[in-house]
């Protein structure tokens, strides 16, 4: 073995360091676009695009969408990915979009009476 040679361990811990401009580019992978659309007689939210974190449940995502639109304690919401079936509440909308996610957003449904699945 040379005396120039590096060391794996010296090359890994190169690789791993994120340049100092990247700062900017891994913020954006903390968060996900998220498109929320109206399904039936449920009120339209003006804004429909929504950087959210990842580790952000479908619970939460409800209850805020709730306050939103200023929805009563007694109404329910449901959340439909992609017109197809309803998330369990705890889980993360990043999971979500990594299997679901296309064009680089996850498109959610909204409504407050059952839909589909």
């Amino acid at each position: 073995m040379s005396d120039n040679a590096e060391s794996p361990t010296e090359s890994q811990k190169e690789e791993s360091q994120p340049p100092p401009d990247d700062s900017a580019t891994n913020e954006e992978k903390k968060k996900i676009d998220v498109l929320l659309k109206p399904v039936g007689d449920t009120p339209i939210m003006k804004t429909k695009k929504w950087a959210m974190d990842r580790g952000r449940t479908v619970q939460s995502l409800a209850q805020f969408i709730s306050r939103f639109l200023k929805m009563d304690a007694s109404e329910q919401l449901f959340i439909y990915v992609n017109q197809s079936f309803a998330p369990s509440p705890d889980q993360e909308v990043g999971v979500l979009f990594d299997c679901f996610g296309s064009h680089g957003k996850l498109v959610l449904h909204y409504c407050k009476s059952q839909a589909w699945g």
